[in-house]
């Protein structure tokens, strides 16, 4: 797309539907991580993490997909980054842009891939956390460093998601329903002439004006 080629500086705001290509289901369609859940939202709590750190534990274990590669919307991106200013902004918690390459990345829901010991703090490996909840060196339960529900986000991510969104010529939105508040509240500190570009599968409520481009984000940027 010539609007994405011509931009000196551009930010993509980046959803589920990014990493669907390559093999890590969405939370909310048919085939999503909540299909079929009750109360999903509780079992990523930090409520249910305290409570019942087991359930808990159970529910994130599938959340994990370490044998997924980056696919062609994150090599894209990363490919931009290497002649324009890019930044990239994502709800999504499985590393794939910055195992693309992408050097400005902001995982404003944090990390599945950063596991540390609650009780001593020490950083505990995805492999040790997955073989069991507990940290072999002092018993204490491990958690991922993710955004549960009920929790705060990082302030720096939120000031730098903010400065560079203040600063683009382009936003584009990629591959999420725009539905998780504070993440779909960071375009209101956009550039107020800079362009916004929907790429996604369904429109998306944004009051105000923005290019749709109604279609898979994988068929978009294999065209770029």
């Amino acid at each position: 797309m010539e609007i994405l080629q011509q931009a000196e500086n551009i930010v993509f705001m980046t959803g589920a539907g990014v990493s669907t290509a390559s093999g890590i289901p969405d939370y909310r369609s048919m085939t999503g991580v909540y299909h079929g859940v009750e109360n999903p939202e509780y079992l990523l709590s930090h409520t249910c993490l305290k409570r019942e750190p087991d359930v808990f534990y159970r529910f994130v274990q599938q959340l994990y997909h370490p044998e997924a590669k980056p696919n062609v919307i994150h090599e894209k991106m990363a490919e931009l980054s290497q002649t324009k200013q890019v930044g990239i902004v994502t709800q999504n918690i499985d590393d794939l842009h910055i195992k693309a390459g992408s050097p400005n990345v902001v995982p404003f829901h944090g990390s599945l891939y950063d596991c540390y010991c609650q009780k001593c703090g020490q950083s505990v490996s995805v492999p040790d956390y997955m073989k069991s909840m507990y940290h072999q060196e002092c018993g204490g339960i491990t958690r991922p460093n993710v955004v549960l529900y009920e929790e705060g986000l990082s302030e720096s991510n939120i000031e730098t998601a903010i400065s560079w969104l203040s600063q683009a010529d382009v936003v584009c939105i990629v591959g999420t329903s725009f539905q998780v508040y504070p993440f779909s509240g960071l375009i209101n500190y956009r550039k107020p002439d800079s362009q916004v570009i929907v790429v996604n599968k369904e429109p998306i409520s944004l009051m105000m004006p923005h290019l749709l481009v109604q279609q898979k984000g994988e068929d978009f940027f294999s065209d770029i």
